[in-house]
């Protein structure tokens, strides 16, 4: 019996499957799949933290967020540095504002 995934996963769940004793029927995605695969992994990631709460899925969305900024030539520290500047200029979200309404 198969089961269909047809999704980009870590890259050592390959062998994690076949340790355990089943057979991954895999490929490697070119560019533009991978891309669109990153995008559908990020989507999934962040629903799995929606639904759970959990921290460990915000782990798995950096992985992501990771891939694709490395994907689009941008490493992790260039995106926390990104990250960073706009915290500079507009920042954060500590104090917790919510924007109501802008009036004329």
């Amino acid at each position: 019996m198969s089961k269909v995934y047809n999704k980009l996963v870590r890259d050592r769940i390959p062998e994690l499957i076949e340790s355990s004793g089943k057979k991954a029927i895999i490929k490697k995605a070119d560019d533009v799949e991978y891309s669109q695969h990153l995008r559908s992994k990020l989507l999934e990631e962040v629903k799995e933290f929606l639904d759970s709460g959990s921290p460990e899925e915000l782990a798995d969305i950096l992985e992501v967020v990771a891939a694709l900024g490395s994907s689009c030539g941008i490493s992790f520290n260039e995106l926390l540095k990104m990250a960073n500047e706009k915290r500079r200029i507009r920042g954060g979200f500590e104090k917790r504002i919510v924007l109501l309404k802008v009036d004329d």
